[in-house]
């Protein structure tokens, strides 16, 4: 069971942004930038390209109004979004504000934020999306 599977279950805690019957979305919790999100299936597939047509296109779908609240919620040139899929062996979509190619640098040091700023974060994205 992957760590994004025992969030998903419950059995770790998460800063939730939205879920249906086939996906959950939450805050990374180390992340590029605030506003940084997670997407992912909830069946575990260890490949985000092993996931079926149906679940790529209803990933994409799922992840768009995620992506509009976060561009109003942290100005920013659009939201990006990166498959890496090599930290964690559980498809994921990240959702990322941006304001160059740069800021989806997996390589530049993450921010480490305290769980009140994490809370703010979540707060201000929920507000958008609702």
């Amino acid at each position: 069971m992957t760590i994004f599977s025992k969030i998903i279950a419950g059995e770790i805690p998460a800063y939730k942004i939205a879920e249906n019957d086939h996906f959950f979305a939450f805050l990374d919790i180390f992340p590029l930038v605030k506003g940084h999100v997670l997407v992912v299936p909830k069946a575990e597939t260890d490949c985000f390209f092993d996931l079926s047509a149906n679940e790529l296109s209803e990933i994409l779908v799922f992840a768009q109004p995620i992506a509009k609240a976060i561009e109003r919620a942290f100005p920013c040139n659009r939201c990006g979004l990166s498959v890496v899929g090599l930290e964690v062996p559980h498809a994921h979509l990240h959702l990322v504000p941006i304001n160059s190619a740069d800021d989806l640098n997996f390589n530049r040091p993450k921010l480490s934020l305290s769980a009140v700023e994490l809370q703010e974060v979540q707060q201000a994205i929920l507000k958008e999306l609702a």
